[in-house]
């Protein structure tokens, strides 16, 4: 997936080129406070993103709740196998709603001696659990159109089918719509992966119409044809699902956040060049190490300071980064300016986040 890069401030202004006298009171500012924005800027937006998404959860689960229970209600009446596989794969959505409310949760506890980097990492298995529940709608969905393509039954109520498909349709994509806005906005995948699974719950409410404009019609195979064109479309949301959460599970990061960590890099002044530069993502906030070549002339403190202005740059430029480690390279004092030949010499860590 390929992540949005809006604007986002963690400090709470823009980004802006200091001059010789702002870049000075900069650093005495550090000197006193040198790890100030780390309680304020970090942890706050992180709960704040973990609220937000919760409480998307539970708006969504109950409009999927209410949705999931009206055709229910008109499968038990008109015994529609198309719109059962729909209100199926719509409770099964809303489901999903529990082992992501509990990943949000988890994401909020504060990091351990054994669990050093928090429980961010329990929304990828949240998100897998949801890839699972989709396996399992859209094979319960087949067994049921099969069977009933084996024994025909005439269906009844067609208008009130013709309405549930109605209702499935708004109440999923409104839910879509909602959890895709929020989980990118967040940085979520799973959540993001949640919201197209609950689009193409939309889409096949929509096809439940077609089993019922065929039955009307009087071909009675119609119900069960379209009761496997949804496990088709099921099959297909799958298949997105399952490479969103497999690429979170890799550290896969959008190679554009990487250009921009790059390009924050380069322009803070002291840094001569940009070594190894790794970025992940830990539920829905990113960390980034990266290694940069300074002058081998500089004393201690002037190293930590370009280390503390580098971390500064990439908070300020990347979105949703909530920490990074930055380690300085020192040129040799030879006078040898080849960068990347410095990357072997030794490294020492200047500064963590």
């Amino acid at each position: 997936m390929r992540e949005p890069a809006p604007v986002h401030e963690p400090h709470g202004h823009r980004p802006h080129k200091p001059g010789r006298r702002s870049r000075f009171r900069h650093r005495i500012a550090h000197l006193v406070t040198p790890h100030h924005h780390e309680a304020s800027d970090k942890v706050d937006p992180a709960m704040k993103a973990s609220a937000e998404g919760m409480r998307t959860l539970w708006i969504s689960l109950a409009v999927l709740g209410v949705t999931t229970a009206l055709q229910a209600l008109v499968v038990a009446l008109s015994g529609s196998v198309a719109l059962l596989g729909d209100t199926l794969h719509n409770g099964a959505d809303a489901l999903t709603a529990v082992p992501l409310g509990i990943a949000f949760l988890l994401g909020r506890r504060a990091a351990t001696r054994r669990f050093t980097y928090g429980f961010g990492r329990a929304e990828d298995l949240a998100g897998l659990v949801i890839v699972l529940t989709i396996v399992a709608s859209a094979a319960l969905a087949a067994a049921t159109a099969i069977e009933r393509m084996l024994n025909p039954r005439e269906i009844t109520h067609l208008p009130a089918v013709a309405v549930a498909a109605l209702i499935g349709f708004v109440g999923n994509e409104w839910v879509a719509r909602y959890r895709i806005r929020t989980g990118r906005r967040i940085g979520s995948a799973a959540l993001v992966a949640d919201g197209l699974h609950a689009r193409t719950d939309g889409f096949t409410s929509l096809a439940v119409l077609l089993g019922a404009g065929g039955a009307a019609l009087g071909w009675h195979l119609a119900d069960p044809v379209v009761g496997l064109l949804i496990t088709v479309a099921i099959l297909m949301v799958l298949g997105g699902a399952a490479r969103e959460v497999f690429r979170r599970l890799m550290d896969s990061v959008d190679p554009a956040l990487v250009d921009t960590a790059e390009r924050a890099l380069r322009a803070v002044s002291g840094v001569r060049e940009v070594g190894e530069l790794r970025m992940r993502w830990i539920g829905h906030q990113l960390r980034a190490e990266a290694a940069v070549v300074i002058d081998g002339g500089l004393d201690l403190f002037s190293a930590h300071q370009v280390a503390v202005e580098a971390e500064h740059a990439l908070l300020h430029a990347v979105p949703r980064l909530t920490g990074a480690l930055i380690h300085t390279d020192p040129t040799p004092r030879t006078g040898a300016r080849d960068p990347h030949a410095t990357l072997a010499h030794h490294r020492a860590p200047a500064h963590t986040a």
